[in-house]
């Protein structure tokens, strides 16, 4: 039996006296109850912080990207290797933010899954489609597309990664896939997965709230969320954790 899994993406908010506050929130709530687990991935200035507050806990703690390069003459970036220093148990690739901003292709994507897997990091691997995608009957063509290029890099190994999709017209907009267009999505990639498909946890991502979580949650193969906005807020994130 998959546990359910909720993970919070701050994207680029934050700061040291509200991370505080947050994170020693979370921790003190957080009752992991069985089968259930919670982590967050947080800006890369931050990691430390996380670290320092929720060594010890149930809650687990990531990066929100990092590169597909190992280590070398890359100024910006951060490696892998770097992430797991500072305990982190999830990295999240491909997210639809940096395949639409900043141009990561299918074949980076799958790089920095494999990269994170390399240094000990279970990848979040995104997939999802535009509204123009859907509302011209591609949607089945484009998710696959994007995980065929991570099963192409990681084979069987694609068993140890958590796989999110995260339809790109419903991120941020306050729209929101139905449970059964979701569910359409979500059992789609798992018999993709094949042999190892009941292995790897599904993540839906777009809008979750409190609300509408417990209808997408009920579904077979959705294991839980990634969690945009609603993970900034103590109270609709543990909310959201525990429908």
């Amino acid at each position: 039996m998959r546990d359910k899994l909720v993970v919070g993406n701050w994207k680029m908010h934050g700061g040291l006296a509200q991370n505080e506050a947050l994170l020693g929130d979370l921790r003190a709530r957080w009752r992991a109850p069985r089968g259930r687990k919670l982590a967050v991935c947080v800006p890369f200035p931050y990691l430390w912080q996380a670290q320092a507050v929720l060594s010890g806990s149930t809650i687990a703690w990531g990066a929100q990207n990092l590169s597909e390069h190992a280590s070398g003459a890359f100024t910006g970036e951060v490696a892998a290797t770097m992430v797991a220093e500072f305990g982190c148990t999830y990295a999240i690739v491909g997210h639809s933010e940096r395949r639409t901003l900043y141009k990561e292709n299918d074949a980076t994507v799958a790089g920095k899954a494999a990269a994170a897997m390399a240094a000990g990091l279970t990848p979040i691997v995104c997939v999802g489609e535009t509204l123009g995608e859907r509302e011209a009957g591609s949607t089945e063509a484009v998710v696959l597309r994007q995980l065929e290029a991570v099963l192409m890099r990681l084979g069987e190994r694609v068993a140890e990664a958590v796989l999110a999709y995260e339809p790109v017209w419903a991120i941020g907009t306050g729209r929101n896939a139905t449970p059964e267009q979701a569910q359409d999505v979500h059992g789609l990639l798992r018999r993709r997965l094949g042999a190892v498909g009941s292995e790897v946890t599904l993540l839906y991502g777009g809008s979750v709230k409190p609300s509408n979580a417990k209808g997408l949650f009920q579904m077979p193969d959705i294991d839980g969320g990634l969690i945009g906005g609603a993970s900034l807020k103590a109270d609709e994130f543990l909310a959201i954790a525990t429908a």
